[in-house]
């Protein structure tokens, strides 16, 4: 019941390596390589409670990870999100499209073995790389369309946490005070394991954290942070003409992704239940 093994990899990735489709850790390697497809093994897939939180059960078996720990998510929420991509499975599984089982399983795994620290650590430094304060000069064009764009999300992000961030044309990027570094870790400080982990996914697909926390903040929507994470590429797109398929295709996987990443990290930091006797009654 669990995926084929792989030698773990990372969670964080530092510019320019591309997007991958599941967590990744420190040294660039992957958390989980999952086989592309597996042919459906099973009829039906409930979850239940168990001592050390909601399972899921595929037929009258219990599902494993990677590591053949059980599997076992803190939130009946994110359970039955969890249910419904083993249920949406046709004939096949498409593990690369499960991206909240991925998830789930580098939380319990933990295959970099990193603790929380480590992982507020990866997410702050992506502010020295951050998408949104490298700005071009050339073409006049791009340059508008990044300060339209852009300018206003790190103007709420600095509001929002009263920080200074700014932005650089700089090939060495913008000098982030220590203080506003301080204050993103007080603030992801707040977040448990399993959110951290979240949301470092979501940062890895955006290339941002400033993005990133504007979203799981509610600020802006997904299909936003993608569009503005990719706000050079469109413009290159709108400039010299899609790529028939691929690009409609990448963006498609990005939005998936993130959007995946967001709703685990709310899953994650909400304690609530469904009621069971409520819905009964």
């Amino acid at each position: 019941l669990w995926w084929a093994r792989s030698p773990p990899a990372r969670l964080s990735r530092p510019l320019p390596a591309a997007a991958g489709s599941c967590p990744v850790g420190p040294c660039g390697r992957r958390a989980y390589a999952p086989p592309a497809e597996r042919k459906r093994f099973y009829q039906n897939v409930s979850i239940s409670q168990g001592e050390g939180g909601f399972e899921i059960n595929l037929d009258h078996r219990k599902l494993k990870t990677p590591q053949a720990k059980l599997f076992t998510v803190p939130s009946e929420a994110l359970a039955i999100a969890v249910a419904t991509e083993w249920d949406s499975q046709k004939d096949t599984i498409k593990f690369y499209t499960m991206h909240l089982t991925t998830l789930c399983n580098t939380a319990l795994d933990n295959p970099t073995q990193r603790n929380k620290t480590q992982l507020i650590r990866a997410a702050v430094k992506f502010l020295e790389t951050d998408t949104v304060c490298y700005r071009v000069e050339e073409p006049p064009a791009l340059a508008e369309l990044q300060k339209n764009e852009w300018d206003p999300v790190v103007t709420w992000a600095e509001k929002r946490y009263n920080v200074t961030i700014g932005s650089s044309t700089s090939i060495l990027g913008p000098n982030i005070p220590a203080s506003t570094k301080d204050t993103f870790i007080s603030h992801l400080a707040s977040y448990n394991m399993w959110a951290l982990q979240g949301i470092e996914f979501v940062i890895t697909q955006l290339k941002s954290l400033i993005l990133s926390m504007s979203l799981i903040d509610r600020h802006i929507t997904v299909e936003k942070a993608v569009l503005l994470s990719r706000l050079e590429e469109e413009y290159q797109i709108r400039r010299w003409g899609n790529v028939e398929w691929a690009h409609d295709y990448d963006l498609c996987e990005l939005r998936a992704r993130t959007a995946a990443g967001t709703l685990f990290v709310h899953l994650c930091s909400e304690s609530s239940t469904v009621k069971h006797k409520l819905l009964q009654d």
